[in-house]
């Protein structure tokens, strides 16, 4: 039975939609094919499976080809979520006949978790023949689970009794349940080789928000849910989306060269439904450079992360932070969302290496750093938190340079845990 860890979906059920077949691009995931003298010397979960129930089977002579529809095991598991168990069926196929069309993805997922979250999806990322467009989106609703640590970054910011509740330097920990749906659905168009240009519309709702722990109204929710004019319960933030969009990776599961970047504008509109107007700038830069042309899997890894409120006002569940990224894969370390404020700002690097000469087990080392603001006097840049930790991987499928990563992560605070996933963070 072919088993899948998908981290991603995790993150996502603890505060926002998935997008399990990463829909921040698959632009260049056609172009990462290894020869097939290359895969044949590689051993990975399939091979493992092969030896275990054939053992005296004949080896493989023929590339991997694509499936079409696969049912697997749903399995995550992290500090957020605790342990996630569900099924998912994920379908795929190359539309068109031009050679360099990418293949579109779709994929469903139905899962419970330890920690009472309960989590359905419907997701798709389509390209049409020649990728002259792609279409990406999802439909979510979830019960979720949201542990929360107020706004800022770990710092005191002075003021008053609710400022210092708000801001919580000591890291007391909340936890909001919620009702979550989302509808989301971007167009791209490619303009030139690599880059693209997008728009569309996300609409997240959020109902019956509460903290079944604090015995007093004074939580960070309500407070800053006051001060900015939303219900503490409930709300809307449905915006249009636009995005421009550079990518030379060759590869999306696991990068050995190239950049990905993307720049965003979501602007959050009463006219739709929002509950307020919003204007957001989010930015992302991914940098991949290989060591060694003999041994390509030697990478040191790059990335940026970052989201600005322009103007307006978000939900105090929509603030960006840890692990609020397109994957939910940022701040290691970390609970989701442990630090947020309305401008937030997150680098990370990473080395990744071969342990045996098969390419079957490798590993990561890696470091990160984290700022955000507070609602009263710290600004973006003043203060910074660390994480890092080590990581396994374990190659799942070597025709598309899938991973099954065991990562070990520690922060500040005594912040600490395994993270369970498929694929790189990023």
């Amino acid at each position: 039975m072919t088993l899948l860890i998908a981290f991603g979906s995790a993150y996502a059920q603890v505060i926002a939609p998935v997008d399990s077949v990463k829909a921040d691009s698959l632009r260049n995931a056609a172009k990462a094919r290894p020869t097939v003298d290359t895969l044949h010397k590689q051993y990975d979960f399939g091979d493992l499976v092969k030896a275990i129930l054939h053992p005296h089977g004949r080896k493989d002579t023929v590339q991997k080809k694509p499936s079409g529809i696969t049912v697997i095991p749903n399995i995550a598991s992290n500090p957020s979520i605790g342990f996630q168990i569900g099924i998912k069926a994920v379908a795929g196929r190359k539309l068109g006949t031009d050679p360099t069309t990418l293949m579109s993805v779709a994929a469903t997922s139905a899962s419970i978790t330890t920690k009472g979250i309960l989590y359905f999806y419907i997701n798709h990322n389509v390209y049409t023949n020649a990728n002259r467009w792609n279409f990406q989106g999802n439909i979510v609703t979830a019960k979720t689970v949201t542990p929360d640590f107020g706004v800022g970054i770990g710092h005191d910011g002075g003021g008053d009794q609710g400022d210092q509740i708000l801001n919580n330097a000591g890291r007391k920990a909340y936890v909001l349940h919620s009702v979550y749906y989302n509808i989301r659905e971007k167009v791209y168009k490619e303009v030139s080789n690599g880059l693209f240009v997008g728009a569309g519309l996300s609409f997240d709702i959020r109902r019956s928000i509460e903290d079944r722990i604090s015995t007093t109204p004074l939580t960070p929710n309500n407070i800053y849910s006051d001060r900015y004019g939303f219900n503490p319960g409930n709300y809307s933030a449905n915006g249009l989306l636009f995005n421009l969009q550079y990518t030379t990776r060759d590869n999306l599961n696991r990068a050995y060269k190239g950049i990905y970047a993307d720049v965003g504008i979501r602007a959050n509109q009463t006219w739709i439904g929002s509950t307020k107007n919003a204007v957001q700038l989010v930015t992302d830069f991914r940098k991949y450079w290989s060591l060694s042309s003999r041994n390509p899997e030697h990478v040191i890894a790059f990335w940026n992360w970052g989201a600005y409120l322009l103007g307006g006002a978000l939900p105090y569940l929509e603030l960006p932070g840890t692990g609020r990224d397109p994957a939910f894969r940022s701040g290691r370390g970390y609970t989701v969302t442990y630090f947020k404020g309305t401008q937030y700002f997150y680098s990370e690097a990473e080395y990744r290496f071969p342990i045996t000469r098969n390419k079957f087990i490798s590993g990561v080392t890696f470091f990160n750093v984290q700022t955000a603001n507070d609602d009263i006097n710290i600004p973006l840049f003043k203060y910074w938190q660390p994480g890092g930790g080590v990581g396994l991987r374990i190659l799942f499928n070597k025709a598309t340079r899938t991973n099954l990563c065991l990562d070990y992560a520690f922060g500040k605070f005594g912040s600490k845990g395994f993270f369970l996933g498929l694929n790189e963070a990023f």
